[in-house]
């Protein structure tokens, strides 16, 4: 077995939460994680593109960084990627190896996000990284991430999402979400509700971290042209545009927010310079796949979302009843362990029809199953079934345009394949 088929044959493992592996196996390769600053987001939608801005200003900023994100959508090297781009196979067949060789000193087998983490820390150290940016995986407090002393972190949106894993109030997730936060360190704060607010204020204090809620001071304002957002935000120390945002939809508008502030807030320090023409660039330059990504396939439109949890929903959705004139073909696979209806409610208002699939994952819902949630969250919706991915998308373009495909980013990645 190759040290990629090792590295792969740890998803059986599972979600493993925990410090403990992470720490071990991070020390058995000498600590990569102190060789550069890391930056760490959070949050349950959003942390994707923050993490995507926040590396891309950095980069504008003159800094080489590293930059750790998951799923990845088609390769796994998209999940570690050098100065934005990702690392070669090559380089991960090796670095792979020693995370294998490393783990030979664990009392049981990592996770596969566990040794990927090491992996990504591993790679930044050996591509002598300014600055890594790292997007926490599931939660915060026990991810595998938070074995990394950053010098900042910033929390997105907070919503119900893995609830079996982080608990089923608010406020229990939202503590989850602020375990990140470090002692004396700076956290960013994105534009939540009040019960997240007072949650995150209090471990804050406990911490005697400077917490910063993004909204504080800002003012922002957008117009539609072509489906992309010309946007203008005013914080208290800078105004930014009028610019055209490189990620679509108004949720994005938040996300950028938080960015900005924490850029800012990194520039105050000594550690960084950070000028504002490197923080608009890491608005209008950024690109983030399978994230409100609009493609073609055979001359038709396709438009890629994850969309994995009702609030990701409720934002593609808000998108599609701005941009499109009428309601579109909707692809759709859910994994079984997600809020199916939830997801599936949300996408109704803008759905001429579902054509529901699974992508090749063991935890996806089987189309038959998502085919009766959809019949009884959108009665009169008509709904069809779909063996696999390529199927669904061939039928859902004999039936209009744009068609859009969500519920997943492994099914959005083997969509993003196909189109390719």
């Amino acid at each position: 077995m190759s040290s990629r088929d090792y590295l792969v044959s740890l998803e059986q493992i599972g979600i493993k939460l925990g410090l403990e592996q992470i720490r071990a196996l991070v020390a058995a390769l000498g600590r990569p994680d102190l060789a550069y600053p890391a930056v760490v987001i959070a949050g349950t939608n959003g942390k994707g593109s923050v993490t995507a801005m926040v590396e891309r200003g950095l980069r504008a900023a003159g800094y080489r960084t590293g930059r750790y994100t998951s799923p990845h959508l088609i390769d796994l090297e998209e999940r570690f990627a050098v100065n934005g781009e990702p690392i070669a196979g090559a380089v991960v067949d090796a670095l792979a190896a020693r995370i294998e060789a490393a783990a030979t000193a664990l009392p049981a087998p990592p996770s596969f996000f566990e040794a990927t983490t090491a992996l990504a820390l591993e790679a930044f150290r050996d591509a002598g990284v300014d600055v890594a940016v790292l997007e926490v995986g599931l939660g915060g407090r026990l991810d595998a991430t938070n074995a990394v002393s950053s010098v900042a972190v910033a929390i997105t949106s907070v919503d119900l999402d893995h609830q079996a894993y982080l608990g089923d109030t608010l406020d229990a997730i939202a503590a989850e979400k602020a375990g990140v936060i470090k002692p004396h360190g700076l956290a960013i704060l994105g534009d939540n509700t009040p019960v997240v607010r007072a949650v995150v204020e209090r471990v804050s204090a406990a911490q005697h971290a400077r917490l910063v809620y993004a909204p504080d001071g800002v003012t922002t304002g957008a117009v539609m042209a072509d489906g992309r957002l010309v946007v203008t935000i005013r914080t208290p120390r800078q105004t930014y545009g009028p610019l055209p945002l490189g990620l679509r939809g108004r949720h994005q508008i938040a996300n950028a927010v938080v960015a900005v502030r924490l850029l800012e807030e990194l520039g105050s320090t000594d550690r960084f310079a950070i000028p504002p023409a490197a923080i608009a660039t890491a608005l209008t330059a950024v690109t983030w796949p399978g994230r409100l990504e609009l493609r073609s396939w055979q001359g038709h439109r396709v438009l890629l979302d994850g969309a994995h949890n009702p609030a990701g929903a409720r934002a593609l959705a808000a998108y599609a009843q701005e941009v499109f004139a009428t309601r579109v073909p909707c692809v759709v696979g859910v994994m079984r362990d997600k809020h199916v209806a939830d997801i599936l409610a949300a996408l109704a208002p803008i759905a001429s029809c579902f054509i529901c699939t699974a992508a090749n994952s063991p935890r996806a819902a089987a189309p038959a199953d998502l085919a009766r949630e959809a019949a009884l969250v959108s009665p009169g919706t008509p709904i069809d079934t779909a063996s696999s991915p390529l199927e669904a998308l061939t039928r859902a373009t004999g039936r209009g345009a744009p068609v859009i495909v969500a519920g997943s980013l492994y099914l959005v990645g083997e969509i993003r394949a196909i189109l390719s």
